[in-house]
């Protein structure tokens, strides 16, 4: 359902903080001109967490009209309450996005059995498909596999993105949940291998500067091509570091400022 590149893309504002919706627009036809599979609109590169309600759902809707159906369109639509991440997948539903990003809610520090509970009802929200968001580095609190698995059993949910980073929670994950759940990275700089143990694919955020080279990436991974892909990845990998030098987003909005791209 969700395979390959998927960019995780940043919401690029004038110096007064709104939303530059032009080049947003030029942003999204950039990655269907160098072949990105899919775009995350406002999840945490895309500044979900800071971005008032009125305008997430906007960049969202005007993301959508960008690509014209010609990509896939996942819309951020996590928050720490669980009636604020069913309030905007309820506003989001219509759009014409393909499914949602929904992250383990953070600072809350919720259980695993919270976080069940969470989860369902979000999915039980939407007749849309759910991906599930787990980074700890950011939310404190960890979704383990055997949560994954409980949470996989409900038809709404088809998948996790992973940004833990470790290659050995990506094969205990697979262990637990069927080969159709998508499981895609949400670690670039352990990108390229979790793509060659079995991964489905990446939500980026190198993608934002060099998306070709992430999308062919994913495509050498998927097609059985692991030398290519891990060649492809040598390629970049000092640009993987580099972009988290600072928080994310700032280096990626950076260099997209220096590519004249915003």
């Amino acid at each position: 359902m969700f395979t390959g590149s998927y960019v995780a893309l940043v919401t690029p504002m004038f110096d007064d903080g709104q939303i530059d919706y032009p080049a947003l627009r030029e942003l999204v036809e950039f990655h269907i001109q160098q072949g990105t599979h899919g775009i995350v609109s406002v999840g945490t590169t895309g500044e979900s967490a800071t971005l008032p309600f009125d305008e997430h759902i906007e960049v969202v809707k005007q993301t959508v009209a960008a690509a014209a159906g010609r990509t896939k369109i996942i819309a951020g639509s996590g928050a720490n309450s669980t009636s604020e991440a069913i309030f905007l997948s309820e506003q989001m539903a219509d759009l014409g996005v393909d499914g949602f990003l929904s992250v383990v809610p953070y600072y809350n520090k919720p259980q695993q059995k919270g976080m069940i509970a969470h989860f369902e009802a979000v999915a039980d929200a939407t007749d849309l498909p759910v991906l599930l968001y787990n980074v700890p580095g950011r939310t404190v609190a960890d979704m383990l596999p055997e949560t994954v698995a409980e949470l996989a059993k409900h038809p709404k949910i088809v998948g996790l993105k992973d940004a833990t980073g470790d290659i050995a929670r990506l094969k205990a994950t697979q262990a637990v949940v069927d080969d159709d759940f998508v499981l895609l990275s949400g670690d670039d700089g352990t990108s390229c291998e979790f793509l060659c143990e079995g991964g489905h694919g990446v939500i980026s955020v190198t993608a934002n500067v060099v998306p070709a080279a992430i999308a062919q990436m994913c495509e050498a991974a998927l097609a059985g091509d692991n030398a290519r892909c891990r060649e492809l990845n040598a390629s970049i990998e000092k640009l993987h570091s580099a972009l988290f030098i600072e928080p994310n987003p700032v280096i990626p909005k950076w260099a997209l400022y220096k590519m004249g791209m915003m």
